[in-house]
């Protein structure tokens, strides 16, 4: 199944904070072909999947996405999921399937979802993914939510090109999306 919920986890934290506990994102770290990755989990799902230098590093930066959450190491609770995760970049197929929990505007979500759609090994570009964005269909923003993806390789952002057929930019750097790249063709 993979199922993107929003409205149960505003629902969910909202009810925590009625009775003042903060909602828990549990996080474990594996190493990589393409360096350390970093899965969180909330009880809704996947909430994100980063690429960093170090577990401090990724720790900050779930934490100040996610301020009104308890942010707790669990190796063991998401061994599978970091396994899925690692197992994917070493020999890329098909689509990672997860629930996933994604927390964005309206217009992110849109674009999260149209990344979505490209397939494996597939990449388009950025005029190409606009075509798939119902509503504002500026290039600009289209960027900017790709940019700002909470959920790598399962939102497959690193599958958009220039509109020149050159790499662009990606968050975590033009030489992971290289190689997930050419995996991915290669396969």
């Amino acid at each position: 199944m993979n199922a993107i919920t929003t409205d149960l986890a505003s629902r969910e934290t909202a009810a925590l904070k009625s009775v003042g506990a903060a909602p828990e994102i549990a996080f474990a770290v594996g190493d990589s072909a393409l360096g350390k990755v970093f899965v969180a989990r909330s009880p809704i799902g996947i909430c994100a999947i980063r690429f960093g230098s170090t577990t401090e590093e990724m720790q900050q930066d779930l934490a100040a996405s996610f301020p009104d959450s308890r942010i707790v190491m669990n190796e063991r609770r998401l061994r599978d999921d970091v396994a899925k995760v690692v197992q994917f970049i070493a020999a890329p197929h098909g689509q990672l399937d997860f629930d996933l929990d994604i927390r964005g505007t309206p217009f992110q979500r849109r674009v999260w979802d149209a990344l979505r759609t490209i397939g494996f090994g597939r990449p388009l570009t950025y005029a190409q993914l606009a075509r798939r964005v119902s509503g504002p269909k500026s290039l600009r923003a289209i960027a900017q939510a790709c940019a700002e993806n909470p959920i790598a390789l399962a939102i497959p952002c690193h599958r958009v090109m220039g509109n020149s057929g050159s790499m662009a930019g990606y968050r975590w750097g033009i030489e992971r999306k290289q190689a997930l790249i050419n995996k991915e063709v290669a396969t």
